[in-house]
């Protein structure tokens, strides 16, 4: 089992000891990213709806990277700080998942790295 590291310059840096993403045998499997903008390592805006197109346009950066896209995506797992969000989340997340959109958790959790109200990860499969 070869496994490949995978990094975007127009997605953040990780803030810890971890990888953007990892393939494996044609899985990408992407950390989660955070409304965090690669060029100036600030959040991006306050409400959740700006922050979840910051963190869409970090997963595209990654993904990218991989030589993937969107309809790549098999699997999403959502982390929001409040469930009260979700409807804002989906919204802005719908417009990237169109057709046959990708199996998919959302969790309500007590907090996320940096302050921000939501996080997503996602697998993807080389097709």
């Amino acid at each position: 089992m070869a496994k490949r590291i995978v990094k975007s310059p127009n997605a953040p840096e990780p803030i810890g000891p971890y990888s953007q993403a990892i393939e494996v045998d044609g899985f990408l499997f992407c950390s989660g990213q955070i409304a965090l903008n690669a060029k100036t390592g600030e959040i991006v805006g306050g409400d959740v709806k700006a922050q979840t197109e910051q963190v869409m346009f970090n997963i595209e950066a990654v993904l990218a990277a991989a030589d993937m896209k969107f309809d790549n995506v098999v699997k999403t797992t959502i982390f929001i700080t409040n469930m009260g969000l979700a409807r804002h989340v989906n919204e802005v997340y719908g417009r990237h998942f169109t057709k046959n959109p990708p199996a998919r958790s959302t969790v309500a959790v007590a907090g996320l790295p940096k302050g921000v109200k939501v996080e997503i990860e996602v697998v993807a499969r080389r097709v």
